[in-house]
């Protein structure tokens, strides 16, 4: 296992779904790993249950809302170490909608893109404004959604392609201090934001698996065990990039949330916004 003793983690949007899985892989390395939320129950629920299962475990939670450049700050300053450093910083939190395109509101997309891109660059500026010193990893969580982009991903497909863009400039400028700074894409993962459609739609994931060369979705801890090999020194030369961790459903294409939507709407209202007969899969 990749050692990770010494080091000071932040992990934001750490309370649930792959920041949880994230923050246990990181405190199983050996990092001192503080999990950031808005939701202090959940953070502290989720502390306890990372004592309670990793031996030796040292966590810490910060509350913390992303698009609050100040929070941020107050987030890094309870992380880091006896000497002001920390070594890595996950910008996790983030969230998603999705819907046909000519009924999405302005605030709608302003609303996805203040979490995911401005929340994540107030994290990542915070970070490495501490990291300046001893360098560090920074780690954007993504999605293959900023790659494959698809229909009824507008708000969160543009903003994770933002967010995989600021992670390579941001790259450019930081290297010079020693501060690595890269962007994991996940696939779809099974978990607590995911459940509804494991729940509800299971049509949507068969679409999801057939896409993917391996054949199975993943969990938290596999975006973790990424995660830590990129805050490890078996990193050490990778900065500026945008890496898939998706079963290899890149290689492929967007997942279809045709039946969804036109479930929701109906046939009536779907075909008012969206002309039928034209998904991926016709």
């Amino acid at each position: 296992m990749t050692n990770l003793d010494g080091a000071h983690a932040l992990v934001t949007g750490g309370g649930t779904g792959i920041g949880l899985g994230i923050a246990r892989r990181l405190a199983e390395a050996g990092a001192t790993t503080t999990i950031a939320g808005r939701r202090l129950e959940v953070l502290e629920a989720a502390a306890d249950t990372l004592r309670s299962d990793v031996s030796g475990a040292d966590i810490r939670v910060v509350q913390c809302d992303v698009t609050d450049p100040e929070a941020c700050d107050a987030a890094v300053a309870a992380a880091v170490d006896s000497d002001g450093g920390l070594q890595v910083a996950v910008a996790n939190a983030g969230f998603g909608t999705g819907g046909p395109f000519l009924l999405m509101e302005a605030d709608t997309l302003r609303s996805v893109l203040e979490v995911n891109v401005v929340g994540a660059f107030n994290t990542m500026k915070s970070a490495g404004l501490v990291m300046r010193e001893g360098g560090g990893s920074i780690i954007a969580i993504s999605s293959i959604a900023g790659a494959l982009g698809g229909r009824f991903r507008a708000a969160y497909g543009s903003s994770k392609a933002a967010l995989d863009m600021l992670v390579r400039s941001a790259a450019d400028e930081l290297g010079g201090f020693g501060i690595r700074i890269n962007s994991i894409r996940p696939g779809v993962v099974e978990s607590e934001a995911t459940a509804p459609m494991f729940e509800h739609m299971p049509h949507m994931i068969e679409d999801y698996v057939r896409q993917m060369p391996l054949g199975f979705v993943g969990d938290p801890e596999d975006i973790g065990d990424a995660v830590v090999w990129l805050a490890s020194e078996q990193s050490r030369w990778v900065t500026g990039q945008n890496i898939a961790v998706d079963g290899g459903h890149t290689l492929r294409r967007a997942p279809d949330l045709e039946a969804g939507i036109r479930g929701r709407m109906g046939e009536e209202e779907y075909a008012k916004v969206v002309k039928p007969g034209f998904g991926p899969n016709n």
